[in-house]
């Protein structure tokens, strides 16, 4: 085993990407307002990876805390009597050890279909031999890739599902939405379809993957997708849903970020634009919506992991979300899937202002929370975005919900911690399939109260 973890090193470092030996993540636990006051400017120090924000007194704050940084920041801690404790020891043994499984899965044949494809492990974009802007021409692992696997389920399922370009990343790569409809199914599909003025079935979007290193959102993704096509003309709930509505499934929503965590870095959060007038890239595409836009809970600096970026929806890939929601014009429900902490969460972030339909947005939570734990037991909380982890403005179903679209949620999934974002892969299945549990209680809901 440990020369396996030698020679996944060596793979990493031959690749160039940014390695984390010694890395900890620690878990801080403010117990009074000046102790919350100063985890708040450690968050603003661009040298500290902050997994989970600060939010309120006695709730834990997680901090990836780069090796050369450890002595000082136990120190500062220390001094102020803050309680911490090391979540992770050395975040490169997990990221070794992520690494190993996806090279062992690499070994295996291609799937020819969507039957055999390895729902249980992580897999990276579609882009062997291609250069995208200035990214590296980089040779990803050669695992069966996510852009292929959506093809592949478009062409198993002509009737059923359908695969929409709305737009481009920055670095120009196809922001791919799986269509699911029982509605005639015209081609080609393109954008423009949905800016003619036509009637558009109600519909329902899931997007995953928004933050790129959120990885077991985008596996998730890919196992909905199947979920989606296997269960339909099975699942009475689902066939009634889709006999009626559309399903949108934007499996990855940030595509450069997602490319760059697997070929530089793990850790990449934001998109990957360039920002003028600095040395560092990337806005956090779930705080660049125009609601409430560069207020409390998003940062102006564009070293910050929520960088707001200069205007609301500057991010191409926010963009297209947007201009696909107005011009379709016909969305009942809109579910942002992120990891981690466990927690369902309705708008509003940015302002404490309750929203008109909270209390059928709470019990609807509280539904769909109770039938994720019916599978394995996952305890998770509920709740408005400011009341339930911290003020964000800027946020997209903060945007969602004020263009009318009511049932608007946004998924924490699993852990609460142990792992954080280097979630084991072993893991992704379990966390699918409770998490789909939730997700037909949601859609059936929306399909069940029209307005």
């Amino acid at each position: 085993m440990r020369g396996l973890l030698v020679f996944a090193t060596l793979f990493v470092a031959a690749l160039c990407k940014d390695t984390f030996v010694g890395d900890k993540v620690l878990r801080i636990i403010p117990k009074n307002e000046a102790q919350l006051s100063l985890l708040k400017e450690m968050e603003e120090m661009p040298e500290m990876d902050i997994w989970r924000g600060v939010t309120g007194v006695g709730i834990p704050v997680d901090i990836r805390v780069p090796f050369h940084q450890l002595s000082s920041v136990k120190i500062h801690l220390q001094k102020h009597d803050i309680e911490h404790s090391t979540m992770i020891e050395d975040l490169q043994v997990l990221l070794d050890e992520e690494q190993q499984e996806m090279e062992s899965s690499a070994r295996f044949a291609q799937p020819r279909n969507t039957d055999s494809f390895d729902y249980a492990n992580y897999h990276t974009l579609d882009e062997v031999g291609t250069q995208f802007g200035n990214a590296p021409r980089l040779k990803p692992l050669s695992q069966t890739q996510i852009y292929r696997f959506q093809d592949m389920l478009v062409a198993e399922n002509p009737s059923l599902v359908s695969k929409i370009v709305i737009g481009q990343s920055y670095q120009g790569r196809a922001l791919n939405v799986l269509k699911v409809s029982k509605a005639p199914i015209l081609r080609p599909i393109v954008f423009s379809l949905f800016s003619t003025g036509g009637t558009n079935r109600p519909a329902i979007w899931i997007d995953t993957g928004i933050h790129s290193r959120e990885w077991v959102t985008q596996a998730s993704g890919t196992w909905f997708a199947k979920k989606i096509v296997t269960d339909y003309g099975r699942d009475p709930a689902l066939t009634a849903i889709l006999d009626k509505m559309d399903i949108f499934l934007e499996i990855v929503t940030n595509p450069d970020g997602f490319y760059y965590t697997h070929n530089s870095n793990r850790m990449w959060r934001k998109t990957r634009k360039p920002n003028p007038g600095s040395s560092c890239v990337g806005v956090d595409p779930n705080r660049n919506w125009d609601a409430g836009f560069g207020g409390p809970g998003a940062s102006s600096s564009p070293c910050s992991e929520t960088y707001r970026g200069p205007k609301a929806h500057s991010e191409s890939e926010v963009k297209a979300i947007v201009d696909f929601v107005k011009a379709h014009a016909n969305i009942k429900a809109f579910i942002s899937i992120h990891s981690y902490s466990q927690m369902l969460l309705y708008p509003y972030g940015y302002t404490s202002t309750p929203v008109k339909d909270q209390a059928e947005l709470h019990n609807l939570a509280k539904k769909a929370i109770t039938d994720l734990a019916s599978l394995y037991g996952t305890y998770y909380r509920y709740g408005s975005i400011i009341n339930t982890i911290y003020q964000a403005s800027g946020g997209t179903i903060d945007w969602t919900y004020n263009q009318g679209i009511k049932y608007s949620y946004t998924f924490e999934l699993r852990d609460t911690g142990r792992y954080g974002f280097i979630l084991p892969a072993n893991q992704i299945l379990p966390t699918a399939r409770e998490t789909w549990l939730a997700l037909v209680t949601i859609m059936n809901h929306t399909f069940q109260n029209p307005y």
